[in-house]
């Protein structure tokens, strides 16, 4: 991307008027596109019908070569009647396992699953940019790979599956983009380097040889009055074993154990996770939440197994990337458009497996216009403003076309 200041142009004149004139269209096949996904959402490598609806309408807009990836994936390559490098912009496909509670007529119709999270909006741009760009083929100079991932939700989550199915093979970047209910349409967040926090799980179990009499603890192994030792112990970690500057939480979200009111259980479990900001402080405090958890049931005379998952990495945003998408909103659509995202979000995103090996950029698009486009993600109620839509598409197009064009021009300085 651009790094030279706004005096040089990003786009030409020819590139923003041609998708002006497709805006409308656009605009209605991805509201159209959306409500269908929305009303048909399915779980994490469940996305059989989905990846088939994507192929589908991709083929219906003259967009060809679609393969498949890592199960229920797509990805589909745009070449450019220029030479030059090849960048990736990718969406996730999956649906959470929750409950869409809205009084819309694109409601979920499964009782198990529903787009919570906006994948089935990030489905929607990213077709718009692989039908932008594959109209646009006499302004791209190299290739886009737009692919569609499965199971962003889940752990062991579809990144790693994608990137050993060879996604990342031959890209030199790679975009993506989050809807966010925080961010008014037209807005768009920025920040550079971490944007978002890993997100690894744990689950402690604390068992005895028997259960015990509630009027007599002393005579058992108390499993539950250890497990809030261990509980009290790990959520004083942070800022305690790890830096304070860096951030990190730990969050204890479920705990099980007994039915009686009046014996001690012989097994009791809780888990939860643990989200980091540095990589360092992550594996620091995941050995230190093994270690305190099994140096607490020795103490104490519990059998204690701590069993931790990792989960996605941090999303690290790079500066370069960043300052060119800056410039290409500020082009589009003016200064205005700019959110500047002064701290990361300690929600996780597992695009940032991908930026373990190639430089990447996670844009935020506001999805909001007032109450009912403005619940959290994950809310019951979650929905966007879809106006939101074909701009995003678009200036996701811009980026991609813009970021080709300087590493042509570049490649034909140096040469």
């Amino acid at each position: 991307m651009s790094t030279n200041g706004q005096n040089q142009r990003l786009m030409t004149d020819r590139d923003l008027d041609d998708l002006s004139k497709v805006h409308q269209n656009l605009a209605n096949l991805l509201r159209t596109v959306r409500r269908h996904l929305h009303a048909n959402p399915e779980l994490g490598f469940q996305e059989h019908k989905t990846a088939q609806y994507i192929r589908e309408i991709l083929q219906m807009e003259g967009v060809t070569g679609i393969q498949e990836i890592a199960g229920t994936g797509l990805y589909v390559d745009i070449k450019g009647d220029h030479p030059g490098p090849m960048v990736g912009y990718r969406a996730d496909i999956d649906a959470l396992e929750a409950e869409d509670r809205k009084d819309v007529p694109y409601r979920s119709t499964s009782d198990i699953a529903a787009h919570l999270c906006g994948h089935d909006a990030h489905s929607s741009v990213a077709i718009g940019v692989a039908v932008l760009l594959h109209g646009l083929k006499q302004h791209l100079h190299g290739t886009v790979r737009v692919f569609f991932q499965p199971n962003e939700e889940g752990v062991p989550s579809g990144a790693p599956v994608m990137i050993d199915g060879g996604v990342l093979d031959g890209l030199s970047a790679v975009y993506a983009s989050h809807v966010d209910p925080t961010l008014q349409v037209g807005q768009y967040g920025l920040i550079a380097g971490p944007a978002t926090a890993s997100a690894d799980r744990f689950l402690i179990q604390v068992s005895s040889d028997t259960s015990g009499h509630s009027a007599r603890p002393h005579q058992t192994i108390d499993t539950v009055w250890i497990a809030t030792q261990i509980a009290t112990q790990l959520y004083q970690m942070v800022g305690r074993l790890s830096d304070a500057r860096n951030s990190a939480i730990l969050t204890i979200c479920r705990i099980a154990g007994g039915h009686a009111f009046n014996v001690i259980p012989a097994e009791v479990e809780f888990g939860g996770t643990l989200r980091c900001i540095d990589e360092d402080e992550r594996a620091r405090l995941k050995a230190r939440t093994i270690q305190i958890s099994e140096d607490v049931g020795r103490l104490y005379g519990a059998d204690v197994k701590a069993e931790y998952s990792d989960g996605a990495p941090a999303v690290i945003n790079h500066p370069g990337l960043v300052k060119g998408v800056a410039a290409t909103i500020t082009e589009l659509f003016g200064d205005q458009a700019i959110v500047r995202i002064p701290v990361p979000s300690m929600g996780a995103e597992d695009f940032a497996y991908y930026l373990k090996y190639i430089p990447g950029m996670l844009l935020r698009v506001g999805t909001a216009s007032g109450p009912a486009t403005s619940h959290p993600l994950h809310d019951s109620r979650f929905d966007i403003d879809e106006e939101s839509l074909a701009p995003a598409a678009q200036l996701m197009a811009c980026v991609l076309l813009s970021h080709l064009r300087e590493q042509a021009v570049r490649q034909a300085t140096v040469a």
